[in-house]
């Protein structure tokens, strides 16, 4: 039995608080040695204080005196991107749990596998920007990459035990909730308001990936990511809409079978497996009454009225530096969203409009490129919108 000990990046959103809740139900199989947070100042100081944590790190750089007076003198407080990369490198450390929003956890991670520290992936921007460097350094490093995602959790343990490798996976299939709009009538959508947006009908988030549900990019993310993760070209990475959530994804092999992993919507279950991996563990979660539950509905996407999947299908055939600019260009558009100045079909018509005015470029593993690209991509997208 092996106990990990983590870094969490991003501990007080909502993965960062379902991992916490995993490590305190596991103490045996999971010691949380450091935590990063964006500005929750208080709340990164009472996570220190409950799991006994002596590394902390705020990306804030203008609010890090103000956690320092609510920590313990020998708490060890680090600062900015620099900071994360510095938790990520940490001697006693064994695993990185990446759960940053957008772009910011890509040098982390980076940091995290040249240690050799295993990681465990929240954060879908990181392999959809540089999905081909991560992974590819994370193989030359014998480096493990555990999907934390529910979706992405649930398509690696149908894959487990299989050994005919990717030419026998017909598909990988997602499943998406739908969202708040899954029945919404198109000619509504240009009404729809952020409260209506920010109510989703099953999992409680944060306000970005709320809004990514809401519109499906946040499954078109997952799309280019799942073809990162596990080696696939993106024509046979599926989505279906199933409005339970109940399974969590799909793998389809060459001889028509399919296999599925189901558990109640808690994150908890991903992330307690990503951890105690390859062992199964025992918790106090729900566990699932099939009976109960009586049926499962399955539908198709609404390609046309929710055109992420569509964009994210050509982002990642182009690849280069087009996933990496679709997220981009989505980032300000949300935001845009957000402040009021687009309405919500705003949100991918901007996408839309970006990604038919910028060229991909191959990187070949040069950073540099890809931030370039992604810089352009949300200046292009800003000049749309303003």
């Amino acid at each position: 039995m092996k106990q990990r000990k983590v870094v969490i990046l991003g501990s007080t959103g909502s993965i960062g608080t379902s991992a916490l809740k995993v490590a305190k139900e596991h103490p045996e199989r999971m010691q949380v040695v450091a935590l990063a947070a964006h500005s929750s100042v208080q709340k990164l100081a009472e996570q220190a204080r409950e799991y006994n944590v002596k590394h902390v790190c705020l990306y804030d750089e203008t609010r890090v005196a103000d956690l320092r007076e609510l920590l313990p003198a020998d708490v060890t407080v680090y600062a900015g991107e620099e900071g994360l990369c510095e938790l990520a490198r940490l001697a006693e450390a064994d695993m990185v749990l990446v759960s940053i929003i957008g772009t910011a956890g890509l040098k982390p991670t980076l940091s995290a596998i040249e240690e050799g520290k295993d990681l465990a992936i929240a954060s879908k921007e990181i392999l959809v920007m540089a999905g081909e460097v991560v992974m590819g350094r994370a193989r030359e490093k014998g480096v493990a990459v555990l999907p934390v995602d529910s979706e992405h959790n649930a398509i690696f343990q149908c894959l487990q035990g299989h050994q005919g490798g990717s030419e026998q996976v017909s598909r990988l299939i997602l499943t998406a909730s739908g969202g708040p709009f899954r029945t919404t009538p198109a000619e509504e959508l240009q009404h729809v308001t952020l409260e209506q947006a920010l109510k989703h009908p099953t999992w409680n988030m944060g306000q970005k990936i709320t809004i990514d549900s809401a519109t499906l990019f946040n499954k078109g993310l997952e799309m280019i990511e799942a073809r990162w993760l596990f080696g696939i070209t993106m024509d046979k990475i599926d989505v279906v809409v199933h409005p339970q959530s109940i399974v969590h994804s799909l793998v389809e092999y060459t001889d028509g079978s399919i296999l599925a992993q189901l558990s109640a919507s808690d994150m908890c279950f991903p992330i307690q497996y990503a951890v105690t991996w390859p062992d199964r563990v025992q918790n106090t979660l729900p566990h699932l009454n099939l009976a109960q539950i009586a049926s499962l509905r399955f539908e198709e996407p609404r390609w046309d009225d929710f055109p992420a999947l569509r964009l994210a299908r050509m982002a990642g055939t182009v690849g280069g530096t087009m996933p990496a600019m679709y997220n981009a260009a989505n980032e300000v558009a949300v935001q845009a969203f957000v402040d009021g100045k687009l309405s919500f079909p705003g949100i991918w018509q901007t996408v839309d409009k970006v990604l038919n005015k910028v060229t991909a470029r191959d990187y070949h593993g040069e950073l540099a490129i890809i931030l370039e690209d992604d810089a352009l991509a949300r200046e292009t997208a800003r000049s749309f919108i303003c």
